[in-house]
């Protein structure tokens, strides 16, 4: 966790705040997300002397702010990259918008994939002159590993992250820059509500402080966490039992959810 600057996508809330909580206060923070308020109050509540926190608020589904957020990044040479916004969307794919669908995929996938693909060399040179180690984190889900109805959109593109993330750490191995795919289940945060799910289940998973704290244990130890016992199992079940009894279960569940 010695990094000198890090990059937190989604940091207004959830898991992105928890993470730039828990870096030493020798890290310094880029901080981006939607909400400008949020943001500022995170700044100025992360800010000691002779720490920098900037922060940048905007949407990372347009390219003006995507580009304006690499840029800052080159600009104070960040060596940790936590890919971490994200959005949801429960419902039938026949009843989401097109627009809320493309959005989704340019939020989960298209943004990560161009900073990482931005930011990757510079982190990478830095890492080998100074000798030290740069990271990415890449936020997937418990639900990279299977596909779920009524979130069948927002699981695959969990899915292409997980996949992106392990074959980028094969890419890099015996190189100074750690992987790690982050995939949480369901966590205490807003995430749930705001992609339309009102089951309540958020209340009962893990909080964003446990899942941040895993991921942050983790990078450099492995390239993929799942996080929590529970999460492990049904990603086990996954790829054990029959692909039509399983995915039949999750329908089950994905209904009681919808209710």
């Amino acid at each position: 966790m010695e990094y000198r600057s890090a990059l937190i996508t989604g940091a207004s809330s959830g898991i992105g705040e928890a993470i730039a909580e828990l870096l030493p206060e020798t890290t310094d923070l880029l901080l981006t997300g939607r909400n400008a308020q949020a943001l500022a109050q995170l700044a100025a509540k992360l800010t000691r002397p002779g720490r920098r926190v900037e922060y940048l608020a905007g949407d990372l589904t347009q390219r003006d702010h995507l580009d304006a957020v690499i840029k800052a990044a080159e600009h104070v040479e960040i060596d940790l990259l936590v890919n971490n916004a994200g959005l949801g969307l429960f419902g039938p794919v026949a009843s989401n918008s097109a627009e809320r669908e493309l959005e989704l995929v340019m939020l989960n996938v298209v943004a990560p994939t161009v900073l990482t693909n931005a930011l990757l060399a510079g982190m990478l040179a830095r890492a080998e002159a100074s000798q030290r180690r740069a990271g990415v984190i890449i936020v997937g889900s418990v639900l990279s590993f299977f596909g779920l109805p009524r979130m069948a959109t927002y699981a695959a593109t969990k899915a292409f992250d997980v996949s992106y993330a392990v074959g980028l750490a094969a890419e890099l191995a015996g190189q100074p820059v750690d992987v790690l795919a982050l995939c949480p289940g369901t966590t205490a945060t807003r995430f749930s509500a705001r992609a339309g799910s009102k089951s309540g289940l958020a209340a009962l998973g893990h909080s964003a402080e446990q899942v941040a704290a895993a991921g942050l244990a983790a990078l450099g130890r492995r390239n993929v966490l799942v996080v929590g016992l529970g999460n492990r199992l049904v990603t086990s079940f996954a790829r054990l039992l029959p692909m039509a009894l399983f995915m039949r279960l999750v329908s089950l569940a994905s209904a009681r959810i919808g209710r």
